[in-house]
């Protein structure tokens, strides 16, 4: 168990919280939520040893493994990711080390060496097998498929790779080592859809004690059984995944602004006393006990829902032609590495598209053929006219002035406004005041990324291309920048690993994947969740839209993705909607198959939920009547007892409501195949 007790920490003279008591024991998996620049990853290094509290201890046995990844890598690679991977297991790896070494001592050796050495090999053998060091390598190749790694760039060497390879082959490491608690600073950021969805299984199931800071609110509810939120410089916990936490905050905020209501009344009644019989000496003494009591009043503090005043919104777009974009039989790629093949695509004005698949399968490539920064290697590419682009790329937050202010560096790159103060702009995102003064360098992630994102809304586009905007930010600002993008009345192709911005956002899909560009014309869960199945086949219907990755002209919209004009002028219509109205009927079965495993799913967590909570009950209730004080009054002893007794039926009926829901789950999923 980690134990956090009392810790407080301030940068200059603001405090980024006080008094904070964090515990991670084994089977918690524990979400860290809060405000940019409330001190999420401050106290994520405090528990993992970076960093030392202004006061306060951590306390750790001697035998426990803690693993902490922070947000960025910083330090030179080494090696290929493979071996960063391997790393993991530590002691394993430096034992195979070592029987290489001793395997060659015996062959060059003989006598009383060769003898010694022989039994050194065979205790070392012996080790390695206990430790599982057989299955290593084979763990470790299963963790870097996971996380999105191909064969080939298993064993290139880190130093070739982007920084957000980099943290992945971090995160093998971390995740092949197996430690008793992991610290993981937004684990999900460099990832792609594919590899959230297998990194949340093995979070799910990981049986150490786990703190995680995410914005991802789909990952928090997979993983999470606690969730911890950092706000007013307190922290305080929720049970269950996110869609409990945000309930139960709402129903805390209005206690507490019922009971501030009812103090407020009482005040003001006060007051009004004291106001009235000020100068009356019948009631001085009655003055004179409120004027006391209002004196050592505590005023109770209402918790905001939202710790950051900003109003995201993008300028009303210029008016674009109907057709925003369009690829005819394109083939694309870099030299002879061919990356995609035959792609067809029209983007109409007002879509709204989410680009799903793994990282490197395309999508980037995609975006800049579209924005004309890379040529086609075949095929025709068109942009509309008057289409204005306005683009968020994930190095624009990396190319920020680390020296500069917050207003000089947004000056730099945006023209100041006939009538309109910067400093009005910067409000609007969370920077008023003094804010807009601190340095650049001195902004947490999320708050950096709100700057970069404030300087592409200050211009209006009509067409929108964002690479994970939401890296960093904040639920709160994840909210805002969703809620922006609803209302706004221009195009937009996004790209995120967050599948609940998507379901918000995106009106359809592009999954890129082994060479080919597919649209769906609407958001498949399969697609966003790539675990739950293979996604569904139809092609899009959306008018002014084609299916991608087929060899269809531009002009013949509605056919079959990969399927060519068969000889003769084709199959009839008849025929063509048959097939349609089958491959329609599949998708819905599969849909209805899908939706029926996801509530399933849902009542294991929710009934495992259930399970720890009445068991919480019954570990409270003994800790009470193992209090010796107790036992001086029988009555209490007898309450507790009866407690303790109904505490323990409700707690093996939750667990045997966790079974049935569990081998019901497991029925389905063997009956689907």
């Amino acid at each position: 168990m980690l134990t956090g007790s009392g810790l407080s920490k301030a940068h200059g003279q603001r405090v980024l919280f006080s008094d904070v008591t964090v515990t991670l024991s084994p089977g918690r998996r524990v979400a860290l939520v809060g405000g940019n620049g409330t001190g999420k990853t401050t106290l994520l290094e405090i528990l993992a040893g970076e960093q030392r509290p202004d006061t306060g201890t951590v306390t750790r046995p001697s035998a426990l493994t803690t693993a902490y990844l922070p947000q960025d890598r910083t330090e030179a690679p080494d090696g290929s990711a493979l071996q960063e991977a391997l790393r993991g297991a530590g002691g394993v790896v430096d034992l195979a080390q070592r029987i290489e070494e001793l395997q060659h001592g015996v062959a060059a050796t003989t006598g009383a060496e060769h003898d010694r050495l022989l039994r050194e090999l065979g205790d070392a053998q012996t080790a390695f097998e206990q430790q599982g060091g057989y299955a290593v390598e084979a763990e470790a190749h299963r963790v870097l498929a996971g996380l999105g790694f191909t064969e080939a760039d298993r064993v290139r060497p880190l130093a070739e790779l982007s920084g957000g390879w980099r943290m992945r082959a971090a995160l093998a490491r971390i995740l092949v080592a197996r430690p008793d608690v992991l610290l993981l600073d937004e684990p999900t950021n460099h990832l792609d859809v594919d590899s959230v969805a297998w990194l949340e299984e093995q979070l799910a199931s990981f049986g150490g004690a786990l703190l995680f800071v995410s914005h991802d609110r789909d990952f928090i509810d997979g993983v999470a059984n606690r969730v911890l939120e950092l706000a007013n410089s307190r922290i305080s916990e929720f049970v269950g995944g996110f869609v409990e936490y945000v309930a139960q905050r709402e129903e805390r905020i209005a206690q507490v602004q019922a009971a501030a209501a009812n103090q407020a009344r009482q005040v003001a009644a006060a007051e009004k006393f004291v106001e009235r019989f000020r100068y009356k000496a019948t009631k001085a003494r009655q003055v004179q006990s409120r004027i006391k009591a209002l004196e050592k009043l505590d005023a109770i503090e209402v918790p905001t829902l939202s710790e950051v005043k900003a109003r995201f919104q993008f300028p009303e777009p210029p008016r674009a032609s109907r057709v925003v974009a369009e690829l005819e039989n394109v083939t694309a790629g870099y030299g002879d590495d061919v990356v995609l093949r035959n792609v067809n695509l029209v983007v109409e004005r007002g879509m709204r598209i989410g680009l799903v698949g793994p990282n490197g399968a395309g999508k980037t490539t995609l975006l800049r053929l579209l924005l004309g920064e890379i040529p086609a290697l075949s095929g025709q590419v068109a942009l509309g006219a008057n289409v204005e682009v306005g683009r968020f790329a994930q190095h624009q937050v990396e190319v920020l002035r680390l020296e500069k202010s917050v207003v000089d560096e947004f000056r730099a790159s945006v023209p100041e406004k006939a009538g309109k103060n910067l400093r009005t702009y910067l409000g609007a995102f969370g920077f008023s005041g003094d804010a807009t003064e601190r340095k650049v360098g001195d902004l947490s992630g999320g708050e950096r990324t709100r700057l970069a994102l404030g300087k592409l809304m200050v211009e209006p586009h009509n067409l929108l291309v964002l690479d994970e905007p939401t890296n960093h930010l904040d639920l709160p600002s994840c909210d805002l920048l969703e809620d922006a993008l609803r209302a706004y009345a221009g195009t937009v192709l996004l790209v995120t690993h967050d599948r609940a911005l998507i379901r918000a956002v995106a009106t359809s899909l592009i999954e890129v994947r082994r060479g080919t560009a597919r649209f769906h014309d609407r958001v498949d869960e399969r697609v966003l969740t790539p675990t739950l199945g293979p996604a569904s086949a139809v092609p899009g219907s959306r008018s002014g839209a084609v299916a991608l990755g087929s060899s269809t002209p531009a002009g013949r919209r509605g056919e079959p993705a990969g399927r060519r004009p068969e000889p003769g002028g084709g199959p009839s219509a008849s025929g063509r909607a048959s097939r349609r109205d089958d491959r329609r009927s599949e998708a819905e079965i599969r849909e209805a198959r899908h939706r029926a495993t996801k509530d399933l799913k849902k009542a294991v967590r929710e009934a495992e939920r259930a399970w720890e909570k009445a068991e919480a009950v019954v570990t409270d209730l003994e800790r009470q009547l193992a209090d010796p004080d107790v036992y001086g009054d029988h009555g209490r002893i007898a309450e507790l007892a009866a407690r303790h007794g109904q505490a323990r039926k409700a707690a093996l009926a939750a667990m045997d409501a966790f079974e049935s829901a569990t081998e019901k789950l497991a029925g389905v999923e063997a009956s689907q195949g």
